[in-house]
């Protein structure tokens, strides 16, 4: 069986620096991006599926992400199972890079 690419210390804290960061972020908002940052889920299903979340929650997170906060762009969306496709937007990947200082 093959090692995770990152192991849940890792992820906690990236999602603590996150959070940090944007201190008006939930906990599950700054979880997808620092999944995102971390390679460990780039859609709404995969995240859902990988944290256990159900889709519903995910998917209000990522529009807040994209609407409110400006720090996702949403990609592609399927109709049939919602399921979202988003990357970091500018201001997402300006704030994304205070995480390595």
């Amino acid at each position: 069986m093959s090692e995770p690419p990152v192991d849940a210390e890792t992820f906690l804290a990236v999602t603590d620096s996150v959070a940090a960061l944007q201190p008006g972020l939930s906990t599950l908002e700054a979880g997808i991006l620092a999944a995102l940052h971390l390679g460990l889920a780039t859609d709404s299903r995969s995240f859902a599926r990988v944290f256990g979340i159900e889709h519903a929650l995910v998917l209000r997170a990522v529009e807040t992400l994209a609407s409110d906060a400006g720090l996702l762009a949403l990609t592609e969306r399927n109709a049939r199972t919602q399921r979202t496709r988003y990357a970091v937007s500018a201001a997402g990947d300006a704030m994304m890079a205070h995480l390595h200082g």
